[in-house]
């Protein structure tokens, strides 16, 4: 082993998720020598019946073919023009066209004019945290950034990278965060000296939270976030996994005001997880040195080349298929008007997996509503479970014990809530769990008979924990 020292490295702990990963084959061999199956209630993967690629395949097929046509090539043995791009280096923006057909079609869907030239590509919305952190990070000026308790693990662990940079979390109710206490931390964090750039979140099935932000909260937020002058960084992984009538779905921050939204979008749920896929979207403008301006976009991708000069155009290519369609295999592909026609190929499976979950929680559980309280999703892959009464600590012995006394696999909420949170109260999330309807390793019926009697389990376990007789 190499003898270096890095100094001031900070040690990142591990999240409750890779913990529980890393556990898991012990655990399941413990559950399975009991004879128990193992139920998925914490993965938050799209689930296989949605991202199996095949007819995809055969649909990217037939599109390039139709572009090869396209090109009008006299010579059977030339090689069409986007197949050589597919294989070459390519521009850090990625290509053109497909930035201009997915901005005519997601502003469509979401009521906002998209410039193409202001789309970032991002390796997943994951790499657009990673970009916007970064943007800030570089001047060494001690920072904050406001995010809400609890929030995705993998903000906080990539804000954790920063060792001038601290998280200042803001609670929530049912409707979002608590305007006040987003005011008040602004605040707090320049009062400390640090600079405000932006607030994180997830406004549209919250992950962890298990809920999305009502209209009348997003516009509070908004006004402080103008007022203090700080961006709101809107991450939308589940944009389109809604489950509200399309006259009940609520506007994102990127509709409401693009200039002062940076808007991740990733096409991991609307498409397949594998190609990662993503954008970053900003009309945002800010200051720089001696007074200059520049757009969030030009900043972002100066970071951008620096980290991932060319993006896999063949990944952008296979993007650009999926927005188009065709009414059968004898026409030609056409732009797709809205994205909300691949997203209803998910949806049917989630919708069904959702109602299912919630089915099952009110049958079992809801004469107990004292002792037990889930959120309802409006969007994404997640419900979160709490335990009324203080009487329950769902704790990492807790989550291993339900694997191996219940076969079941769940994930503790109390790793989701950043540093300054659980100083507030150091038992937050200690309560709750975050129950996933939308993973198994099943299609069909099967899907379907295997989510009912994960939450059948479920709900016979919680009574048990609980203290519940004649179960």
């Amino acid at each position: 082993m190499a003898n270096l020292i890095a100094p001031d490295v900070r040690r990142q702990p591990v999240s409750v998720t890779r913990k529980m990963s890393a556990s898991l084959p012990g655990l399941r061999k413990l559950a399975q020598d009991k004879g128990l199956k193992i139920h998925h209630l914490g993965a938050g993967y799209p689930h296989p019946e949605v991202s199996d690629p095949r007819e995809f395949l055969d649909a990217q097929q037939a599109y390039l073919e139709q572009m090869t046509a396209n090109e009008g090539l006299n010579d059977p043995l030339a090689l069409p023009e986007h197949t050589r791009e597919e294989f070459a280096y390519g521009d850090t923006l990625g290509p053109m066209r497909t930035r201009q057909i997915f901005s005519r079609i997601y502003g469509r869907d979401w009521q906002t004019r998209m410039k193409p030239e202001l789309l970032v590509p991002t390796v997943g919305a994951t790499g657009g945290i990673s970009l916007v952190c970064s943007i800030f990070e570089n001047s060494g000026t001690p920072l904050a950034y406001i995010t809400d308790a609890p929030t995705y693990a993998g903000f906080m662990a990539r804000a954790g990278l920063c060792q001038h940079a601290a998280i200042y979390s803001v609670e929530m109710d049912d409707e979002g965060p608590r305007p006040e206490v987003f005011k008040n931390q602004i605040r707090a964090a320049r009062e400390a000296g640090r600079f405000v750039p932006f607030y994180y979140t997830i406004p549209d099935g919250h992950n962890p939270a298990g809920f999305s932000f009502s209209a009348h909260r997003r516009e509070a937020i908004l006004n402080i976030a103008r007022d203090e002058g700080i961006l709101i960084v809107e991450d939308a992984p589940y944009l389109y996994i809604n489950f509200a009538e399309q006259a009940d779905r609520v506007m994102p921050f990127l509709s409401l005001d693009p200039a002062q939204t940076v808007h991740l979008f990733t096409g991991s749920k609307i498409g397949f997880p594998g190609p990662r896929v993503a954008f970053l979207y900003s009309e945002a403008e800010l200051e720089i040195a001696e007074g200059a301006t520049a757009t969030l976009a030009e900043l972002a991708l100066v970071q951008s080349s620096a980290d991932i000069l060319f993006h896999n155009p063949a990944a952008f290519r296979g993007f650009e298929a999926l927005l188009h369609e065709r009414k059968c295999a004898d026409e030609p592909f056409t732009e797709r008007n809205s994205l909300w026609s691949v997203a209803e190929g998910k949806l049917e499976v989630y919708r069904e997996n959702r109602a299912i979950m919630l089915r099952g929680f009110d049958k079992e559980l809801g004469a107990h509503k004292d002792l037990f309280h889930w959120t309802v999703p409006a969007a994404g892959f997640f419900s979160v479970f709490t335990f009324l009464g203080g009487g329950v600590r769902t704790d990492d012995d807790f989550i291993q014990a339900m694997v191996a006394d219940y076969g079941l696999v769940v994930i503790p909420m109390y790793d989701f809530y950043p540093p300054d949170a659980r100083v507030r109260n150091p038992v937050a999330g200690y309560d709750q769990l975050r129950i996933s309807f939308c993973f198994s390793e099943s299609t069909g019926e099967q899907r379907r008979k295997d989510l009912t009697e994960a939450i059948d389990v479920f709900c016979n376990a919680v009574k048990q924990i609980a203290g519940i007789s004649g179960n």
